[in-house]
């Protein structure tokens, strides 16, 4: 079907246009005319609110609507996050383990193939947070599964999750530099988190090729006078990228707002969100706004990407469009995938979110469905 959107003001990732139509032929982006100059062949759909923007991508979300799908390796726990995902405007995602045995590494892997090929939507593949962490650093990681990798075992992983495993958090100072420079030659976002890393350890591995740094400032070695830290080194490189969970909790306001006056283009936003849950390794426990485990340490967030928009835009006084890139074009563009996801550009697909003036999501696209 040919269709055209008409009404609101677009966002192509860039800039607002007004008096636009977006046009979308099979799901994917056609391009974007005057209102007036609709072709031929394409039904015109009249869209209430105030703006049409590329949808959301969460590059760390471990469950949703009442499923962790560490503690409940299923399609259904999948489908389940999306659903939670496209109540917040987001239509891809990296479904999120957090440091577990590698048996049940190799399990996640295995589902989430599984989903993909079944025909499940949204899915960008695996993200595994940990085993290869600082204990010092761990959160609310179990510190029992923790462990250095091997070059043989790394290899194993990424050859089972060829793919499917599409990032890796660890800590840069607990793998050896064969390690790490053979990562850096695989098809696989590594990301520098859960660390204990002086500035220079961490400085070590970005500029061996690491490109990201997960949720800045929580469980990394922090800015000090004296020692930089993790958060130093992820400041002071030219190229390296970082999420950041804007919930007020997992983060100061504050710090988010001058983290984007230092990082600009490089912030980018995740959820870090989970499910609540009682039984198994990991007991996600509803705390109002925020989940713990049962000894009260934080090990999640409520959020959704849309309320991670508007945050920012909200408590940290981040412009709209800047807030939005956070949330779309920036994960995009680090996982290679922003010819398809995070702007309004021919050829990309049609997965949008419709905003009305107060922020509020009224409908949610998914190649233009």
């Amino acid at each position: 079907m040919n269709l055209a959107l008409v009404g609101p003001e677009l966002f192509t990732g860039h800039e607002i246009l007004s008096g636009k139509a977006l046009l979308i032929t099979e799901g994917l982006i056609a391009g974007i005319v005057p209102d007036t100059e609709v072709p031929a062949g394409y039904l015109q759909r009249n869209l209430p609110g105030r703006l049409l923007a590329p949808a959301f991508v969460d590059l760390q979300i471990y469950g949703g609507n009442g499923k962790l799908f560490s503690g409940e390796l299923t399609t259904e726990s999948i489908e389940a996050t999306y659903e939670y995902c496209l109540e917040g405007g987001c239509t891809h995602f990296l479904i999120t383990m957090a440091t577990n045995s590698l048996a049940k590494f190799l399990k996640g892997m295995q589902v989430a193939r599984q989903y993909q090929q079944s025909g499940g939507q949204g899915l960008l593949g695996l993200h595994l947070e940990g085993p290869y962490i600082n204990p010092a650093k761990r959160g609310a990681h179990l510190e029992s599964e923790i462990r250095k990798p091997s070059l043989e075992e790394v290899q194993m992983l990424v050859a089972k999750g060829k793919g499917i495993l599409k990032m890796m958090t660890l800590a840069p100072e607990q793998c050896g530099d064969e390690v790490l420079e053979w990562l850096m030659q695989q098809p696989i976002l590594v990301s520098a988190g859960h660390s204990n890393a002086t500035y220079g350890q961490a400085s070590n591995g970005f500029f061996r090729g690491i490109p990201a740094a997960t949720h800045l400032f929580n469980a990394m070695s922090p800015l000090q006078g004296r020692e930089p830290g993790m958060v130093g080194a992820i400041y002071d490189h030219p190229d390296v990228m970082a999420s950041i969970v804007c919930d007020g909790i997992h983060v100061d306001f504050a710090s988010v707002r001058i983290s984007k006056k230092i990082l600009g283009e490089r912030l980018f936003l995740i959820t870090d969100a989970v499910a609540e849950v009682h039984h198994g390794e990991y007991q996600h426990i509803f705390r109002g706004d925020r989940y713990c485990l049962r000894d009260g340490t934080l090990s999640g967030s409520a959020l959704t990407m849309l309320q991670a928009v508007r945050n920012a835009v909200e408590k940290t006084g981040i412009p709209l469009p800047e807030a939005l890139r956070m949330a779309s074009l920036y994960p995009a563009r680090l996982m290679g995938q922003s010819h398809k996801l995070g702007q309004l550009v021919s050829g990309a697909e049609a997965d949008l979110v419709l905003l009305d003036d107060q922020m509020n999501l009224l409908r949610v696209m998914a190649r233009g469905e």
